[in-house]
């Protein structure tokens, strides 16, 4: 993240959220606050990413419900709630929606901190992850539709002789796409091939 990551603060208690402001900031945290589910939403699409802290009893669309709109939109930023009135069937769902954290007031500075820096530091790897998928996502399409079915034998550890077999090729034309794939793939090794459509998770589908 940035030297000074972004904590958007979405607090109908004005006083509450000044304060959480004024200590995230000690902290070195940049801080935008909001005090209802629709003033963020109205300036969601043109908001630099960072952490929400999110109060779940809000006025209008409550928490549990902007949560459910931003996991619609397949919005990545990490998300903590922070609510006076907890219980554990709320911290569950909250978790099970994809929550990094779900805060009881009065929070103690250290919990929200350590919550705040583990949800940048989870969002890091995740971001990784994600763009790792992508380029996984981009190579795969670039294969033609042969180098394709080629793919899917190769990974089920099928030899050249075999895929010739089933597609009725000649065997010199499988390792010709064979070698296309890898090089298309950025695979050095069969394995670092089967690595990757694990990731993609193609080796369930073709199993």
């Amino acid at each position: 993240m940035s030297e000074k990551a972004l904590v958007h603060i979405i607090e109908d208690d004005a006083f509450l959220s000044k304060a959480l402001s004024r200590l995230l900031g000690a902290a070195g945290y940049r801080t935008l606050v909001y005090g209802t589910a629709n003033d963020f939403l109205t300036q969601l699409a043109t908001l630099e990413s960072g952490c929400i802290l999110l109060d779940m009893n809000l006025p209008g669309i409550n928490g549990m419900e902007l949560h459910a709109q931003l996991r619609m939109q397949a919005n990545r930023m990490p998300l903590i709630y922070l609510t006076g009135e907890g219980s554990i069937a709320l911290s569950v769902q909250a978790i099970k929606n994809g929550a990094e954290d779900f805060l009881t007031k009065p929070v103690q500075k250290d919990a929200l901190l350590n919550a705040i820096a583990h949800a940048f530091d989870q969002f890091q790897i995740d971001d990784l992850q994600h763009h790792r998928q992508q380029e996984l996502k981009r190579r795969l399409g670039s294969l033609t539709v042969r180098e394709k079915e080629v793919f899917d034998l190769l990974i089920l550890g099928l030899l050249n002789k075999q895929i010739a077999y089933q597609l009725g090729n000649a065997e010199r034309t499988v390792k010709a796409h064979r070698h296309s794939v890898m090089e298309k793939m950025c695979a050095n090794s069969l394995a670092e091939l089967v690595l990757m459509a694990t990731e993609l998770g193609l080796l369930d589908k073709t199993s």
